[in-house]
C-alpha cells in the first residue's frame, strides 16, 4: 500500500481529479473520507458514477479509514480525497500515516476569506492547518 496523494477538495472527484490526477499519481483506488459523505446514499452514488473506470472506490469515515490503511489494500496506490481540513486533523488523532497534504479547492463558506484563487479559509480551517504543520506536515 502506498498513498501517493492526500487532497483537500470540496468537490472530491471532479473531472480535474478523474480526468488527470489519478493518472498522474498512477492510482489505483480512490479514498474519499468524509463522515458526513458517507451517510448520504445520494452523494455515494455520485461519487461511485465520477470514479474513471478501472479505479477502486472507498467512502469511509475518518475511524474507518484510519484502520483501513494499516490492514487492507496492500496492492493499492491510494489517491485520499477530503472535503475539509478538520478531516485530516481527526485522522491524524486516529494514527493515520500523514506527512504532506495537497490544499485543492476549498469552497466559499460562511465567515471564510479569500487566501488563494480557488481557496477560502475560515479562521476554524487556518488554526487545523497550522496544528497539521507544527505536527510536521507539508501543506
Amino acid at each position: 500500500m502506498e498513498i501517493v496523494n492526500v487532497r483537500i477538495d470540496s468537490r472530491l472527484i471532479h473531472g480535474q481529479v478523474a480526468a488527470m490526477w489519478t493518472g498522474v499519481l498512477k492510482a489505483t483506488r480512490i479514498m474519499v473520507i468524509d463522515n458526513m459523505v458517507v451517510k448520504n446514499e445520494m452523494m455515494k452514488r455520485m461519487l461511485k458514477m465520477a470514479c474513471p473506470g478501472g479505479l477502486k472506490l472507498s467512502i469511509l469515515n475518518t475511524e474507518t479509514a484510519s484502520e483501513n490503511i494499516k490492514s487492507k489494500y496492500p496492492e493499492d496506490r491510494i489517491f485520499v480525497i477530503v472535503k475539509q481540513p478538520e478531516t485530516l486533523l481527526e485522522l491524524v488523532q486516529f494514527g493515520f500515516p500523514l506527512e504532506e497534504v495537497t490544499v485543492g479547492n476549498i469552497n466559499s463558506t460562511r465567515g471564510s476569506r479569500q487566501i488563494r484563487k480557488t481557496i477560502c479559509v475560515t479562521p476554524q480551517d487556518e488554526e487545523v492547518f497550522h496544528t497539521l504543520a507544527a505536527k510536521g506536515i507539508k501543506l
